[in-house]
C-alpha cells in the first residue's frame, strides 16, 4: 500500500504571522511531521507582523514544515509579495504563484488559483485578479498530465481564494469561474478561504466528460480565518494518497452520504452582473463552453457599423506554396537542409544564434506539435534524442522550444549550450517571463501530442534537465522570446542576436555551417 502524505490546510492568516508559525510548530510536534502546510485566502493581511517573518528570513528560526501560500486578493495586499516573485520567501515558506499546478516529489498534484475574478469590463488580469484565460490555463495544465483522452483521473487538491458559486447559498465571495474550474479538474479536495466561514460538504460526484469516463468525487472545504474570535474551524488535517497511485476502484467507490454535483445545470453564459443562474437547458452538464479558446484567438472588433458584419474572426489560412518551411514549396531555402526523415527534416536556423542552432521542421504543412499523429510524434522524438546525444558528446546540452503563435508551420528550435552555463537557462527563462509578465508553468514531460494544448497558441520550452515550461498567455507575446532567453547577457551574452534579421549570414557562410553540421551529425543521423 502506498504511504499517505500528511497535510495541514489553513484559512486566511491575515498577517498573524507569529501565532501562525508558533501554531504550525506546535501541531507539527504533536501530530506530525507534516509533509505540507497549504494556506488559502489572504496570508499577509493589511497590517502583517513582518517582524515575526524577519527572524525566518534571517535564518534565525526555520518554519517547522513546508508552507505554501496563495497570492493577494487586493492591490493593497499585493505590496507584500514584491520580493516573492521567485516563489521562495524564506526557508520552508513559498508563494505558489498566481495560478498553476504544483506536483510534489511524492506525486501529489495541487492546482491553485490566487486572487479574485477580474471584473467583466476588464480583459486582463493583474497580480490580485484572474480572468477566464487564467482559469483555462489551470484546467489545461491539469489535464495535460495524461496523454490519452479519457484517462484523466482528476487531481488531488484544488486551492482557490474565492468560493465556487453554487456550493452554498448566501456566500458573498463566490465566483462562477471557480465553479467551472472545480467541475473541470475534479479535485478530490477543494479548499477555499476569504469568507470567514467553515463549511465542509459531503462528497459530490462530478459527471463524466470528454477527459474522463469516471465519475470522480470531490469534497469541498471552506475554512474560516486563522485565530478567529468565533473559534470557527480554520485548520484542516488530512492524510492523502496521490490520485495517480490509487486504484480505480478506490476512486469510483461511492459512499452513503454523497450528494449530486452542485454545479450541474449552472449556466454561466448569459449573465451580465457576475452572478450565475440555474438553467434546465444544459442536460449534458457543460457550461462556460466559450472558455475553450482564448481571447487572443476569438476577439474581433468591428471596423464598421454594419450590423450584418460577422463578429467571428476569420480563421487564418496559409498558402502552402508560399510557406517558407514546406519542402514542396518553391520558397524554401533548400541549402539550409541538413537531414530529411519520413515526417521531419533538420535545417540550419535562419540567422542562427550560433553554429549549432538547428530547426526541426515538419515536411508537410502542420501548424504545431499538438496536431501530430502518433507516427509523426515518434519520429520527432527520435530527432530530439539524436540531437541531444550529438550535443552531449560535445560537452553541450540542448534547449528545445516551440512557439505556436503567429506562425503557420511547425518549427522547433534546438540550440546547443555549453555544459558549464546550461544550468542558467531556467533562471533566465524565469527572469524573462517576469520581465514580460508571462506566467510560465511547469508541466509533465511531453510524451504525446495530447500533452500540448490542442486549441489556441502556446509557447513550450524543454530544458536540459528535463523540466518542461509552458504558457498559453500569448496576448502581446514577444515573438523573439525563445531567442532572447539564449542571447541574454548572463547566458550567451549576445543580445544583439535576439532578432534573427540582425544576424543573417551570407549564403556561402550558411553553406559552410550546414556542411560542417551535417558531417558532424552523420553518426547520429538515423535517416542515412
Amino acid at each position: 500500500m502506498e504511504p499517505k502524505l500528511k497535510l495541514l490546510v489553513c484559512g486566511d492568516v491575515r498577517g498573524k504571522l507569529k501565532s501562525f508559525f508558533a501554531r504550525i510548530e506546535n501541531v507539527n510536534k504533536k501530530s506530525g511531521p507534516f509533509d505540507l502546510v497549504l494556506c488559502v485566502g489572504d496570508f499577509f493581511g493589511k497590517n502583517p507582523e513582518m517582524d515575526g517573518l524577519q527572524v525566518y528570513k534571517n535564518n534565525i528560526k526555520t518554519v517547522a514544515a513546508p508552507v505554501y501560500i496563495l497570492g493577494p486578493t487586493s492591490k493593497e495586499l499585493a505590496r507584500h509579495y514584491g520580493e516573492t516573485e521567485d516563489g521562495d520567501i524564506c526557508t520552508n515558506l513559498s508563494f505558489l504563484g498566481k495560478r498553476g499546478v504544483y506536483t510534489t516529489s511524492g506525486g501529489l498534484k495541487i492546482a491553485y488559483l490566487s486572487g479574485v475574478a477580474s471584473s467583466q469590463e476588464s480583459s486582463e488580469s493583474n497580480d490580485w485578479t484572474y480572468t477566464k484565460a487564467d482559469v483555462v490555463a489551470v484546467r489545461d495544465s491539469c489535464v495535460a498530465s495524461k496523454g490519452n483522452m479519457g484517462d484523466f483521473r482528476g487531481i488531488d487538491i484544488l486551492l482557490t481564494s474565492q468560493w465556487p458559486l453554487g456550493i452554498r447559498e448566501g456566500m458573498n465571495d463566490s465566483c462562477k469561474m471557480v465553479s467551472w474550474l472545480a467541475n473541470a479538474v475534479k479535485p478530490r479536495y477543494h479548499f477555499c478561504g476569504t469568507n470567514d466561514e467553515f463549511y465542509e460538504s459531503p462528497p459530490y460526484r462530478n459527471p463524466a466528460d470528454q477527459n474522463t469516463q469516471m465519475e470522480l468525487a470531490t469534497r469541498f472545504v471552506g475554512l474560516a480565518s486563522f485565530g478567529n474570535a468565533e473559534k470557527k474551524k480554520h485548520i484542516y488535517a488530512l492524510n492523502i494518497t496521490p490520485v495517480e497511485k490509487m486504484r480505480i476502484l478506490e476512486l469510483i467507490q461511492k459512499t452513503t452520504d454523497e450528494i449530486p454535483s452542485p454545479y450541474q445545470g449552472l449556466s454561466l453564459l448569459q449573465e451580465s452582473d457576475g452572478k450565475g443562474v440555474r438553467s434546465t437547458n444544459h442536460a449534458d452538464g457543460q457550461y462556460f463552453y466559450d472558455m475553450n479558446t482564448y481571447d487572443d484567438n476569438r476577439r474581433f472588433k468591428r471596423k464598421s457599423n454594419d450590423p450584418n458584419q460577422s463578429q467571428k474572426r476569420p480563421r487564418p489560412t496559409f498558402d502552402q506554396e508560399s510557406c517558407w518551411f514546406c519542402l514542396s514549396a518553391g520558397s524554401i531555402e533548400k541549402h539550409l537542409i541538413i537531414s530529411v526523415g519520413d515526417h521531419f527534416y533538420l535545417a540550419l536556423a535562419k540567422g542562427p544564434i550560433n553554429e549549432v542552432h538547428i530547426l526541426i521542421l515538419s515536411i508537410t504543412h502542420i501548424q504545431c506539435a499538438a496536431l501530430l499523429s502518433e507516427a509523426q510524434w515518434a519520429e520527432l522524438t527520435k530527432f530530439k534524442q539524436a540531437l541531444a546525444q550529438f550535443y552531449n558528446d560535445r560537452d553541450q546540452k540542448v534547449f528545445f522550444y516551440e512557439r505556436n503563435f503567429k506562425t503557420g508551420h511547425l518549427q522547433i528550435n534546438a540550440i546547443g549550450i555549453d555544459d558549464n552555463v546550461a544550468w542558467k537557462i531556467q533562471h533566465v527563462l524565469e527572469d524573462k517571463s517576469e520581465e514580460y509578465s508571462i506566467q510560465m508553468e511547469k508541466v509533465p514531460k511531453l510524451d504525446a501530442p495530447s500533452d500540448l494544448p490542442e486549441r489556441g497558441p502556446y509557447f513550450v520550452a524543454e530544458l536540459p534537465d528535463g523540466t518542461v515550461m509552458l504558457t498559453r498567455q500569448m496576448k502581446g507575446f514577444p515573438l523573439h522570446f525563445g531567442r532572447e532567453i539564449i542571447c541574454a547577457d548572463n547566458l550567451l551574452n549576445c543580445e544583439e542576436k535576439a532578432d534573427w534579421r540582425q544576424c543573417n549570414l551570407s549564403k556561402e557562410a550558411e553553406d559552410e555551417l550546414v556542411k560542417n553540421f551535417r558531417e558532424s551529425f552523420k553518426p547520429y543521423d538515423f535517416t542515412v
